[in-house]
């Protein structure tokens, strides 16, 4: 029976353990892996634009050794020329797997109901997931652990917060969400969250208050405004820019690295001079995307 991989709400701490590991094993021993995907095609179905996105799944593929093809539903005018189910249908006639990147997480709903093959999910409305687990990849590097360790998220409650929490709290990552008011994570997000959490002993912290970030040790922060949101940015700016990481607030906190997704704006929600700091982890994040995602194919596909 076919898995597909749309979000982590529905995996189990032992899960999302093994997962975590088979990543680390990948990125440690690529050559182990690199027939893994071997006669193996990968479509990527794009809504959205993406540097990190693309890049590292069409490079992770490669070396794996499969093949990806890349649609762009705009540019290859697919948008709206047939229904979203017959679409999937027809790529699962030709691909062992489907990529995609969304607008709304019920495309991939469709996509999953659809396609006969396993439906990756590289970023919709509600979730990231692969960001997720090359996050926690990342902070196990640093660290040498998830378990009881502290990630503050603060700026805009978005799908990067909700896979953050989701990813940490099966991982035993204790969590504290700060933005404005108005702008916290969904409910429901928070509550599969806490569900997970529930399992690991970690703890699920929502707040607007940044004293409530001190003790922790990574600051993480995305950008203001979604991809595809048309807010003015002099609309939000007044309500962000006090939630801005920078050096004062790393101090404050006693946080010694910051994260941040990317693409990232500078000097709005994270100084220039962070980023381009000794606590900033934002390189080696881009990097584990691929690290990441392969071992999530890697699973899918071969059982791993």
């Amino acid at each position: 029976m076919k898995q597909d991989l749309l979000t982590f709400a529905d995996w189990s701490p032992e899960g999302m353990q093994r997962l975590l590991e088979l990543a680390m094993e990948i990125k440690g021993s690529p050559q182990s892996y690199a027939q893994v995907l071997a006669g193996k095609s990968v479509v990527a179905l794009f809504e959205k634009p993406s540097l990190r996105t693309r890049v590292s799944f069409d490079i992770g593929i490669n070396r794996l050794g499969g093949h990806m093809v890349y649609l762009d539903t705009k540019a290859s005018q697919l948008s709206g020329r047939e229904d979203t189910i017959d679409m999937a249908a027809n790529l699962a006639c030709w691909a062992d797997a489907i990529v995609a990147r969304v607008y709304s997480h019920r495309t991939l709903e469709q996509f999953s109901s659809a396609a006969r093959v396993p439906v990756v999910n590289a970023l919709c409305d509600k979730y990231h997931p692969c960001q997720g687990l090359a996050d926690y990849l990342t902070i196990v590097e640093q660290f040498g652990k998830t378990q009881g360790l502290t990630v503050a998220y603060i700026g805009d409650g978005n799908n990067v917060t909700h896979s953050l929490m989701i990813v940490g709290a099966l991982l035993g990552c204790n969590q504290v969400v700060i933005t404005p008011p108005g702008h916290a994570p969904e409910p429901d997000m928070v509550s599969q969250a806490n569900t997970l959490a529930m399992q690991t002993g970690a703890t699920i912290t929502l707040s607007h208050d940044l004293a409530d970030a001190e003790g922790a040790n990574v600051l993480y922060t995305d950008t203001w405004l979604s991809m595809g949101d048309e807010t003015p940015l002099a609309e939000i700016k007044d309500t962000f820019m006090p939630y801005q990481i920078n050096e004062a607030l790393m101090t404050r906190t006693g946080a010694s690295h910051v994260m941040h997704c990317q693409p990232a704006h500078r000097d709005l929600e994270i100084t220039g001079s962070l980023i381009d700091s000794d606590a900033s982890l934002l390189m080696q994040q881009a990097e584990n995307r691929m690290h990441g995602q392969n071992a999530i194919l890697t699973h899918l596909l071969s059982g791993l």
